[in-house]
Protein backbone atom coordinates (compact mmCIF):
# COMPACT_ATOMS: atom_id res chain seq x y z
CA UNK A 1 0.00 0.00 0.00
CA UNK A 2 1.33 3.43 -0.95
CA UNK A 3 1.75 6.15 1.67
CA UNK A 4 -1.11 8.20 0.17
CA UNK A 5 -3.44 5.21 0.55
CA UNK A 6 -2.44 4.86 4.19
CA UNK A 7 -3.14 8.57 4.76
CA UNK A 8 -6.53 8.17 3.08
CA UNK A 9 -7.41 5.29 5.41
CA UNK A 10 -6.29 7.25 8.48
CA UNK A 11 -8.43 10.08 7.17
CA UNK A 12 -11.46 7.76 7.24
CA UNK A 13 -10.75 7.09 10.93
CA UNK A 14 -10.37 10.79 11.79
CA UNK A 15 -13.33 12.02 9.74
CA UNK A 16 -15.89 9.52 11.03
CA UNK A 17 -16.31 7.74 7.68
CA UNK A 18 -17.44 4.13 7.48
CA UNK A 19 -14.67 1.56 7.00
CA UNK A 20 -15.03 -1.91 5.54
CA UNK A 21 -13.35 -4.88 7.19
CA UNK A 22 -10.90 -5.01 4.27
CA UNK A 23 -9.93 -1.38 4.83
CA UNK A 24 -9.44 -1.99 8.55
CA UNK A 25 -7.21 -4.98 7.81
CA UNK A 26 -5.20 -3.03 5.23
CA UNK A 27 -4.61 -0.16 7.62
CA UNK A 28 -3.64 -2.57 10.41
CA UNK A 29 -1.13 -4.29 8.14
CA UNK A 30 0.27 -0.99 6.85
CA UNK A 31 0.95 0.24 10.37
CA UNK A 32 2.01 -3.10 11.85
CA UNK A 33 4.62 -4.28 9.34
CA UNK A 34 7.05 -1.33 9.61
CA UNK A 35 6.66 -1.28 13.39
CA UNK A 36 7.36 -5.01 13.56
CA UNK A 37 10.55 -4.43 11.57
CA UNK A 38 11.58 -1.65 13.95
CA UNK A 39 11.07 -3.88 16.99
CA UNK A 40 12.87 -6.81 15.40
CA UNK A 41 15.82 -4.61 14.39
CA UNK A 42 16.18 -3.41 17.98
CA UNK A 43 16.30 -6.99 19.23
CA UNK A 44 18.73 -7.93 16.46
CA UNK A 45 20.98 -5.20 17.86
CA UNK A 46 20.85 -6.91 21.27
CA UNK A 47 21.30 -10.30 19.56
CA UNK A 48 24.42 -9.02 17.83
CA UNK A 49 25.83 -7.66 21.08
CA UNK A 50 25.19 -10.96 22.85
CA UNK A 51 26.57 -13.08 20.01
CA UNK A 52 29.73 -10.98 19.63
CA UNK A 53 30.35 -10.98 23.38
CA UNK A 54 29.54 -14.71 23.44
CA UNK A 55 32.61 -15.35 21.32
CA UNK A 56 34.72 -14.05 24.23
CA UNK A 57 33.63 -16.80 26.65
CA UNK A 58 31.08 -17.60 29.34
CA UNK A 59 32.38 -15.03 31.85
CA UNK A 60 31.90 -12.12 29.43
CA UNK A 61 28.46 -13.41 28.49
CA UNK A 62 27.47 -13.74 32.14
CA UNK A 63 28.78 -10.22 32.85
CA UNK A 64 26.36 -8.74 30.30
CA UNK A 65 23.53 -11.06 31.31
CA UNK A 66 23.84 -10.13 34.97
CA UNK A 67 22.81 -6.49 34.38
CA UNK A 68 20.49 -7.00 31.42
CA UNK A 69 17.35 -6.98 33.54
CA UNK A 70 18.49 -3.77 35.22
CA UNK A 71 18.86 -2.11 31.82
CA UNK A 72 15.26 -3.15 31.09
CA UNK A 73 14.15 -1.31 34.23
CA UNK A 74 15.85 1.91 33.17
CA UNK A 75 14.60 1.55 29.59
CA UNK A 76 11.06 0.99 30.84
CA UNK A 77 11.01 4.03 33.11
CA UNK A 78 12.01 6.29 30.25
CA UNK A 79 9.48 4.67 27.93
CA UNK A 80 6.66 5.18 30.43
CA UNK A 81 7.49 8.90 30.53
CA UNK A 82 7.00 8.97 26.76
CA UNK A 83 3.91 6.79 26.45
CA UNK A 84 1.43 9.12 28.13
CA UNK A 85 2.33 11.96 25.80
CA UNK A 86 2.35 9.85 22.63
CA UNK A 87 -1.10 8.41 23.42
CA UNK A 88 -2.48 11.93 23.89
CA UNK A 89 -0.91 12.96 20.58
CA UNK A 90 -2.74 10.07 18.89
CA UNK A 91 -6.00 11.21 20.50
CA UNK A 92 -5.59 14.81 19.32
CA UNK A 93 -4.64 13.76 15.79
CA UNK A 94 -7.68 11.48 15.74
CA UNK A 95 -9.74 14.56 16.59
CA UNK A 96 -8.05 16.48 13.72
CA UNK A 97 -6.38 18.82 16.22
CA UNK A 98 -2.77 18.84 15.02
CA UNK A 99 -2.00 22.15 16.76
CA UNK A 100 -2.72 20.68 20.20
CA UNK A 101 -0.80 17.54 19.25
CA UNK A 102 2.30 19.65 18.60
CA UNK A 103 1.82 21.40 21.96
CA UNK A 104 1.79 18.00 23.66
CA UNK A 105 4.87 16.98 21.68
CA UNK A 106 6.90 19.91 23.04
CA UNK A 107 5.93 19.13 26.62
CA UNK A 108 6.70 15.46 26.06
CA UNK A 109 10.19 16.12 24.73
CA UNK A 110 11.18 18.34 27.65
CA UNK A 111 9.69 15.96 30.21
CA UNK A 112 11.43 12.98 28.60
CA UNK A 113 14.78 14.77 28.65
CA UNK A 114 14.36 15.68 32.33
CA UNK A 115 13.39 12.12 33.35
CA UNK A 116 16.18 10.51 31.32
CA UNK A 117 18.80 12.85 32.81
CA UNK A 118 17.68 11.90 36.32
CA UNK A 119 17.80 8.21 35.40
CA UNK A 120 21.26 8.65 33.92
CA UNK A 121 22.53 10.11 37.19
CA UNK A 122 20.96 7.29 39.18
CA UNK A 123 22.42 4.65 36.87
CA UNK A 124 25.90 6.10 37.07
CA UNK A 125 25.73 6.26 40.86
CA UNK A 126 24.81 2.58 41.33
CA UNK A 127 26.88 1.04 38.53
CA UNK A 128 29.76 -0.08 40.75
CA UNK A 129 27.52 -1.75 43.37
CA UNK A 130 24.80 -3.21 41.14
CA UNK A 131 26.60 -6.42 40.03
CA UNK A 132 27.28 -7.39 43.64
CA UNK A 133 23.68 -6.65 44.65
CA UNK A 134 22.60 -9.09 41.95
CA UNK A 135 24.86 -11.86 43.25
CA UNK A 136 27.65 -11.55 40.69
CA UNK A 137 31.09 -12.81 41.63
CA UNK A 138 34.36 -10.91 41.48
CA UNK A 139 35.17 -12.65 38.17
CA UNK A 140 32.39 -10.87 36.26
CA UNK A 141 31.36 -7.87 38.42
CA UNK A 142 33.97 -5.38 37.09
CA UNK A 143 32.92 -6.06 33.48
CA UNK A 144 29.24 -5.74 34.45
CA UNK A 145 29.98 -2.38 36.07
CA UNK A 146 31.67 -1.05 32.93
CA UNK A 147 28.81 -2.22 30.73
CA UNK A 148 26.12 -0.66 32.92
CA UNK A 149 28.04 2.62 33.37
CA UNK A 150 28.26 3.16 29.62
CA UNK A 151 24.62 2.16 29.20
CA UNK A 152 23.57 4.73 31.83
CA UNK A 153 25.60 7.45 30.16
CA UNK A 154 23.77 6.90 26.86
CA UNK A 155 20.31 6.89 28.41
CA UNK A 156 19.18 10.40 27.34
CA UNK A 157 19.90 9.51 23.72
CA UNK A 158 17.98 6.25 23.97
CA UNK A 159 14.94 7.90 25.52
CA UNK A 160 14.89 10.82 23.09
CA UNK A 161 15.09 8.31 20.26
CA UNK A 162 12.21 6.33 21.77
CA UNK A 163 10.10 9.46 22.34
CA UNK A 164 10.61 10.72 18.80
CA UNK A 165 9.83 7.29 17.32
CA UNK A 166 6.69 6.88 19.44
CA UNK A 167 5.46 10.32 18.41
CA UNK A 168 5.96 9.49 14.74
CA UNK A 169 4.10 6.19 15.21
CA UNK A 170 1.24 8.00 16.96
CA UNK A 171 0.83 10.10 13.83
CA UNK A 172 0.67 6.93 11.72
CA UNK A 173 4.24 7.20 10.40
CA UNK A 174 5.70 3.74 11.02
CA UNK A 175 8.11 3.80 8.07
CA UNK A 176 10.72 6.29 9.30
CA UNK A 177 11.20 4.75 12.78
CA UNK A 178 11.57 1.36 11.11
CA UNK A 179 14.19 2.54 8.61
CA UNK A 180 16.20 4.39 11.23
CA UNK A 181 16.13 1.43 13.62
CA UNK A 182 17.49 -0.81 10.87
CA UNK A 183 20.28 1.72 10.25
CA UNK A 184 21.03 1.76 13.98
CA UNK A 185 21.27 -2.03 13.91
CA UNK A 186 23.77 -1.90 11.05
CA UNK A 187 25.83 0.75 12.83
CA UNK A 188 25.88 -1.36 15.97
CA UNK A 189 27.45 -4.22 14.01
CA UNK A 190 30.09 -1.91 12.56
CA UNK A 191 30.95 -0.28 15.88
CA UNK A 192 31.08 -3.64 17.67
CA UNK A 193 33.31 -5.12 14.97
CA UNK A 194 36.01 -2.60 15.73
CA UNK A 195 35.41 -1.95 19.44
CA UNK A 196 35.01 -5.45 20.90
CA UNK A 197 37.88 -7.34 19.29
CA UNK A 198 41.64 -6.62 19.14
CA UNK A 199 43.76 -6.40 15.99
CA UNK A 200 43.30 -9.61 14.00
CA UNK A 201 43.58 -11.24 10.62
CA UNK A 202 40.56 -12.44 8.66
CA UNK A 203 40.48 -14.50 5.51
CA UNK A 204 38.39 -13.32 2.54
CA UNK A 205 38.58 -15.35 -0.68
CA UNK A 206 41.97 -16.79 0.31
CA UNK A 207 43.35 -13.32 1.07
CA UNK A 208 44.47 -12.45 4.59
CA UNK A 209 43.41 -8.99 5.77
CA UNK A 210 44.74 -7.21 8.84
CA UNK A 211 41.81 -5.68 10.75
CA UNK A 212 42.30 -2.95 13.30
CA UNK A 213 40.47 -3.32 16.62
CA UNK A 214 40.38 -1.65 20.03
CA UNK A 215 39.98 -4.95 21.93
CA UNK A 216 37.62 -3.50 24.55
CA UNK A 217 35.52 -6.64 25.02
CA UNK A 218 32.35 -6.14 27.07
CA UNK A 219 33.03 -2.41 27.32
CA UNK A 220 33.27 -2.23 23.54
CA UNK A 221 29.85 -3.87 23.16
CA UNK A 222 28.30 -1.24 25.41
CA UNK A 223 30.06 1.56 23.53
CA UNK A 224 28.91 0.22 20.16
CA UNK A 225 25.28 0.19 21.26
CA UNK A 226 25.59 3.64 22.83
CA UNK A 227 27.12 5.18 19.70
CA UNK A 228 24.42 3.72 17.47
CA UNK A 229 21.78 5.18 19.82
CA UNK A 230 23.42 8.61 19.60
CA UNK A 231 23.32 8.58 15.80
CA UNK A 232 19.77 7.19 15.72
CA UNK A 233 18.40 9.76 18.17
CA UNK A 234 19.85 12.68 16.18
CA UNK A 235 18.20 11.57 12.94
CA UNK A 236 14.90 10.45 14.57
CA UNK A 237 14.47 13.74 16.41
CA UNK A 238 15.56 15.71 13.37
CA UNK A 239 12.91 14.08 11.19
CA UNK A 240 10.22 14.65 13.81
CA UNK A 241 11.03 18.34 14.25
CA UNK A 242 11.76 19.30 10.63
CA UNK A 243 9.91 16.81 8.38
CA UNK A 244 6.88 15.20 10.06
CA UNK A 245 3.66 16.08 8.24
CA UNK A 246 1.53 16.37 11.37
CA UNK A 247 4.08 17.08 14.11
CA UNK A 248 6.74 19.34 12.56
CA UNK A 249 7.42 22.09 15.11
CA UNK A 250 10.29 23.89 13.38
CA UNK A 251 9.35 27.52 12.76
CA UNK A 252 6.28 27.37 15.02
CA UNK A 253 6.26 29.13 18.38
CA UNK A 254 5.43 27.16 21.47
CA UNK A 255 6.54 26.43 25.02
CA UNK A 256 8.71 23.50 26.06
CA UNK A 257 8.25 24.24 29.77
CA UNK A 258 6.04 21.46 31.25
CA UNK A 259 2.58 22.80 32.08
CA UNK A 260 -0.10 21.32 34.33
CA UNK A 261 -2.76 21.10 31.62
CA UNK A 262 -0.49 18.87 29.53
CA UNK A 263 1.01 16.83 32.35
CA UNK A 264 -2.20 15.84 34.12
CA UNK A 265 -3.62 13.40 31.55
CA UNK A 266 -0.19 12.24 30.42
CA UNK A 267 0.61 11.28 34.00
CA UNK A 268 -2.70 9.44 34.36
CA UNK A 269 -1.55 7.16 31.56
CA UNK A 270 2.17 7.17 32.25
CA UNK A 271 2.31 6.72 36.03
CA UNK A 272 0.58 3.30 36.10
CA UNK A 273 2.89 2.18 33.28
CA UNK A 274 5.93 3.53 35.13
CA UNK A 275 4.97 1.82 38.38
CA UNK A 276 4.34 -1.39 36.45
CA UNK A 277 7.75 -1.15 34.75
CA UNK A 278 9.44 -0.64 38.11
CA UNK A 279 7.74 -3.62 39.71
CA UNK A 280 7.96 -5.84 36.61
CA UNK A 281 11.62 -5.02 36.08
CA UNK A 282 12.22 -5.59 39.78
CA UNK A 283 10.69 -9.01 39.23
CA UNK A 284 13.11 -9.69 36.38
CA UNK A 285 15.97 -8.55 38.60
CA UNK A 286 14.65 -10.90 41.29
CA UNK A 287 14.65 -13.70 38.70
CA UNK A 288 18.28 -12.88 37.91
CA UNK A 289 19.06 -13.23 41.61
CA UNK A 290 17.24 -16.59 41.64
CA UNK A 291 19.22 -17.79 38.60
CA UNK A 292 22.63 -16.40 39.66
CA UNK A 293 23.34 -19.15 42.25
CA UNK A 294 22.91 -21.73 39.46
CA UNK A 295 26.26 -20.59 38.01
CA UNK A 296 27.71 -18.73 35.03
CA UNK A 297 26.50 -21.37 32.54
CA UNK A 298 22.89 -20.88 33.68
CA UNK A 299 23.21 -17.07 33.65
CA UNK A 300 24.65 -17.09 30.13
CA UNK A 301 22.09 -19.63 28.83
CA UNK A 302 19.24 -17.58 30.30
CA UNK A 303 20.61 -14.36 28.78
CA UNK A 304 21.07 -15.84 25.31
CA UNK A 305 17.69 -17.61 25.39
CA UNK A 306 15.92 -14.39 26.36
CA UNK A 307 17.59 -12.64 23.40
CA UNK A 308 16.63 -15.42 20.97
CA UNK A 309 13.07 -15.49 22.31
CA UNK A 310 12.88 -11.75 21.77
CA UNK A 311 13.13 -12.34 18.03
CA UNK A 312 9.98 -14.42 18.44
CA UNK A 313 7.88 -11.99 20.47
CA UNK A 314 9.06 -8.61 19.19
CA UNK A 315 6.69 -8.79 16.19
CA UNK A 316 3.95 -8.79 18.83
CA UNK A 317 5.25 -5.52 20.23
CA UNK A 318 5.30 -4.09 16.71
CA UNK A 319 1.63 -4.96 16.28
CA UNK A 320 0.97 -3.54 19.76
CA UNK A 321 2.44 -0.21 18.59
CA UNK A 322 0.05 -0.23 15.66
CA UNK A 323 -2.82 -1.13 18.01
CA UNK A 324 -2.02 1.83 20.26
CA UNK A 325 -2.07 4.19 17.26
CA UNK A 326 -5.26 2.79 15.72
CA UNK A 327 -7.18 2.64 18.98
CA UNK A 328 -5.82 6.01 20.12
CA UNK A 329 -6.87 7.81 16.95
CA UNK A 330 -10.25 6.06 16.95
CA UNK A 331 -10.85 7.18 20.54
CA UNK A 332 -9.76 10.71 19.64
CA UNK A 333 -12.29 10.70 16.80
CA UNK A 334 -15.01 9.57 19.22
CA UNK A 335 -15.38 6.17 17.51
CA UNK A 336 -15.37 3.61 20.29
CA UNK A 337 -16.93 0.81 18.26
CA UNK A 338 -14.17 1.19 15.66
CA UNK A 339 -11.58 1.19 18.46
CA UNK A 340 -13.00 -2.12 19.70
CA UNK A 341 -12.86 -3.65 16.23
CA UNK A 342 -9.24 -2.57 15.80
CA UNK A 343 -8.56 -4.11 19.20
CA UNK A 344 -9.78 -7.53 18.11
CA UNK A 345 -8.12 -7.33 14.69
CA UNK A 346 -4.69 -6.45 16.10
CA UNK A 347 -4.80 -8.99 18.95
CA UNK A 348 -5.67 -11.91 16.70
CA UNK A 349 -3.12 -10.80 14.11
CA UNK A 350 -0.54 -10.84 16.91
CA UNK A 351 -1.55 -14.33 18.00
CA UNK A 352 -1.28 -15.59 14.42
CA UNK A 353 2.13 -14.04 13.77
CA UNK A 354 3.64 -15.21 17.06
CA UNK A 355 2.31 -18.73 16.61
CA UNK A 356 4.32 -18.89 13.40
CA UNK A 357 7.46 -17.39 14.99
CA UNK A 358 7.11 -19.79 17.93
CA UNK A 359 7.11 -22.76 15.56
CA UNK A 360 10.23 -21.40 13.85
CA UNK A 361 11.92 -20.85 17.21
CA UNK A 362 11.13 -24.41 18.32
CA UNK A 363 12.47 -25.91 15.09
CA UNK A 364 15.66 -23.83 14.86
CA UNK A 365 16.47 -23.32 18.54
CA UNK A 366 19.77 -25.29 18.33
CA UNK A 367 21.03 -23.28 15.37
CA UNK A 368 19.99 -19.96 16.91
CA UNK A 369 21.73 -20.76 20.19
CA UNK A 370 24.84 -21.94 18.37
CA UNK A 371 25.08 -18.55 16.68
CA UNK A 372 25.07 -16.97 20.13
CA UNK A 373 27.81 -19.02 21.71
CA UNK A 374 30.33 -21.73 20.78
CA UNK A 375 30.11 -23.25 24.30
CA UNK A 376 28.17 -26.53 24.07
CA UNK A 377 26.82 -26.53 27.63
CA UNK A 378 25.29 -23.06 27.22
CA UNK A 379 23.88 -23.82 23.77
CA UNK A 380 22.29 -27.12 24.86
CA UNK A 381 20.64 -25.66 27.95
CA UNK A 382 19.42 -22.63 25.99
CA UNK A 383 17.84 -24.88 23.36
CA UNK A 384 15.93 -26.84 26.01
CA UNK A 385 14.42 -23.79 27.67
CA UNK A 386 13.54 -22.11 24.35
CA UNK A 387 11.52 -25.15 23.31
CA UNK A 388 9.64 -25.02 26.61
CA UNK A 389 8.82 -21.36 26.07
CA UNK A 390 7.63 -21.82 22.47
CA UNK A 391 4.30 -23.24 23.68
CA UNK A 392 3.49 -20.03 25.59
CA UNK A 393 4.09 -17.58 22.73
CA UNK A 394 0.51 -17.43 21.31
CA UNK A 395 -0.96 -16.36 24.67
CA UNK A 396 2.01 -14.09 25.28
CA UNK A 397 1.00 -12.38 22.02
CA UNK A 398 -2.52 -11.89 23.38
CA UNK A 399 -1.12 -10.16 26.48
CA UNK A 400 1.34 -7.98 24.54
CA UNK A 401 -1.06 -6.68 21.89
CA UNK A 402 -4.07 -6.34 24.20
CA UNK A 403 -1.93 -4.21 26.50
CA UNK A 404 -1.18 -1.93 23.53
CA UNK A 405 -4.90 -1.75 22.79
CA UNK A 406 -5.74 -0.72 26.35
CA UNK A 407 -2.95 1.87 26.49
CA UNK A 408 -4.19 3.38 23.22
CA UNK A 409 -7.54 3.92 24.91
CA UNK A 410 -5.80 5.54 27.88
CA UNK A 411 -6.72 2.61 30.14
CA UNK A 412 -3.35 1.72 31.65
CA UNK A 413 -4.07 1.09 35.34
CA UNK A 414 -5.99 -2.20 35.25
CA UNK A 415 -3.79 -4.00 32.69
CA UNK A 416 -0.71 -2.86 34.61
CA UNK A 417 -2.14 -4.41 37.77
CA UNK A 418 -2.91 -7.61 35.84
CA UNK A 419 0.71 -7.84 34.72
CA UNK A 420 2.00 -7.26 38.23
CA UNK A 421 -0.24 -9.83 39.91
CA UNK A 422 0.58 -12.45 37.29
CA UNK A 423 4.34 -11.86 37.49
CA UNK A 424 4.72 -11.65 41.27
CA UNK A 425 1.88 -13.96 42.27
CA UNK A 426 2.80 -16.78 39.89
CA UNK A 427 6.19 -16.51 38.19
CA UNK A 428 8.42 -15.27 41.00
CA UNK A 429 6.82 -17.41 43.69
CA UNK A 430 7.02 -20.70 41.82
CA UNK A 431 10.39 -19.93 40.14
CA UNK A 432 11.98 -19.46 43.58
CA UNK A 433 10.55 -22.84 44.58
CA UNK A 434 11.52 -24.80 41.45
CA UNK A 435 14.97 -23.33 40.69
CA UNK A 436 16.79 -25.31 43.42
CA UNK A 437 15.02 -28.56 42.39
CA UNK A 438 14.95 -28.27 38.58
CA UNK A 439 17.51 -25.59 37.79
CA UNK A 440 16.99 -23.15 34.91
CA UNK A 441 14.45 -25.43 33.20
CA UNK A 442 12.17 -25.13 36.22
CA UNK A 443 12.29 -21.32 36.00
CA UNK A 444 11.31 -21.40 32.32
CA UNK A 445 8.50 -23.91 32.84
CA UNK A 446 6.99 -21.51 35.37
CA UNK A 447 7.45 -18.65 32.88
CA UNK A 448 5.59 -20.53 30.14
CA UNK A 449 2.66 -21.35 32.42
CA UNK A 450 2.44 -17.80 33.78
CA UNK A 451 2.47 -16.20 30.32
CA UNK A 452 -0.29 -18.53 29.12
CA UNK A 453 -2.50 -17.63 32.07
CA UNK A 454 -1.77 -13.92 31.61
CA UNK A 455 -2.77 -14.06 27.94
CA UNK A 456 -6.09 -15.70 28.77
CA UNK A 457 -6.84 -12.98 31.35
CA UNK A 458 -6.10 -10.23 28.82
CA UNK A 459 -8.40 -11.86 26.25
CA UNK A 460 -11.19 -11.92 28.82
CA UNK A 461 -10.74 -8.20 29.48
CA UNK A 462 -10.57 -7.42 25.75
CA UNK A 463 -13.93 -9.16 25.24
CA UNK A 464 -15.51 -6.92 27.87
CA UNK A 465 -16.10 -3.21 27.25
CA UNK A 466 -14.63 -1.98 30.54
CA UNK A 467 -11.43 -0.76 28.90
CA UNK A 468 -13.50 1.52 26.66
CA UNK A 469 -15.13 3.12 29.71
CA UNK A 470 -11.79 4.21 31.21
CA UNK A 471 -10.53 6.26 28.28
CA UNK A 472 -8.55 9.46 28.88
CA UNK A 473 -8.56 12.26 26.33
CA UNK A 474 -6.50 15.41 26.34
CA UNK A 475 -8.62 18.43 27.27
CA UNK A 476 -6.55 21.42 26.36
CA UNK A 477 -9.02 24.24 25.94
Amino acid sequence: MKSSQKEDLLGLVRNGSQMTLAQQLKLTAELSLPSMMAQISFIIMQYIDAAMVGQLGSECSAAVGLVNTSTWLFYGLGESASTGFSVLVAHRLGANDAFSARQILRQGLSTCLLVSTILMGLGLSISSSLPYWLGGGSDIAPMSTEYFWIFALSMPFFHINYMAASMLRSSGNMKIPSILNVIMCFLDVVFNFFLIYPDRQISIFSHELEIFGFGLGVKGAAMGTALSQVVGSVFMLGYLIFKSKDLKIYGEKGSFIPQKKFLKNALKIGIPIGVERIIMSSAYICLTAIIAPLGNIAIAADTFAVTVESLCYMPGYGIADAATTLVGQSIGAGRRSLARRFGFITVFCGIGVMTITAAIMYAFAPQMMHLMTPITEISTLGTEILRIEAFAEPMFAAAIVAYGVFVGAGDSLTPSLMNLLSMWGLRITFAAFLAPQMGLKGVWIVMAVELSIRGILFLIRLKSTKWLKNTIKAKLK
